[in-house]
């Protein structure tokens, strides 16, 4: 009998506004996460604030279609999070973000109890959560987290220790440089650090040893999601017990699908 996954999405949203089109999507990383699980038949949550605004409500009930459990999104007077984005050759290019009542989001016990009732919570560097997740590793819930390609280092001092899976970018770095700053992430704490490197594939590192994955040929359209979309593949992997070569094969399939539309979702 399969395992009822169960993962629980907190942090930012935000609508995705296409300036040359005009164009809205909702989107955030990990809402993009949790819709994604869905897609992979596993259960999922998002936990977050949204404004008073059309986009807020729009981001409700686009959030609600797929799936996803929308019980914990408050909604406070204001507007909802807006990043303007601009597509030139399949590459988007992400422009002015308006944060909105997204800087007032803070989590409630009742929140993280509700969080800690799933097998893994992820989120990213704009969540504002990392302050909390003491709380969740505490309870001996499994966390994610995505620190993008410019990681704060105050985010990382303050998440690091309760991080299980680590996710970064970075396309430039060379391997022996990937290796290097792999063993220093671990060594503060989580048990896997994954690397997203663009047309170069990804890495993991458990400690023991690097395992590569080059990409799976694909058309790209837009490329807004496709790293939420391995995190969550890679994630659903870990939690169906596959090892970490089939997480990363899994994260890559989930990714080429993203690849092949506009928008995250």
């Amino acid at each position: 009998m399969e395992k009822n996954i169960r993962i629980a999405a907190v942090g930012d949203n935000c609508i995705d506004f296409y300036d040359n089109t005009g164009e809205i999507f909702p989107g955030g990383n990990p809402v993009n996460v949790a819709v994604y699980v869905k897609r992979m038949n596993g259960n999922s949550s998002y936990t977050g604030v949204v404004g008073t605004d059309y986009f807020g409500k729009f981001m409700i009930e686009s959030i609600s279609k797929k799936g996803v459990d929308t019980s914990h999104i408050k909604v406070l007077d204001g507007k909802t999070a807006v990043t303007h984005v601009e597509v030139k050759n399949g590459d988007r290019i992400l422009g002015d973000y308006e944060e909105g009542v997204m800087k007032d989001f803070k989590l409630t016990e009742e929140d993280i109890e509700f969080l800690c009732s799933h097998d893994l919570v992820v989120t990213g560097i704009w969540g504002m959560v990392e302050s909390e997740l003491h709380k969740i590793k505490d309870r001996g819930v499994a966390v994610a987290f995505d620190f993008a390609d410019n990681p704060d280092q105050k985010i990382l001092d303050k998440a690091l220790p309760y991080v299980d899976y680590a996710f970064f970018s970075n396309d430039n770095s060379n391997d022996e440089e990937l290796h290097k700053f792999m063993k220093y992430i671990k060594s503060k704490g989580p048990s896997i650090v994954v690397v997203t490197r663009g047309e170069k594939g990804s890495m993991a590192y458990n400690g023991n040893e690097f395992t590569k994955l080059g990409i799976t040929e694909c058309e790209v359209i837009d490329s807004m999601g496709a790293g939420d979309s391995y995190i969550a593949g890679f994630l659903m992997g870990v939690l169906e017990g596959k090892s970490i070569a089939e997480c990363m094969e899994k994260g890559v399939l989930s990714s080429g699908i993203t690849l092949g539309y506009y928008g995250a979702w």
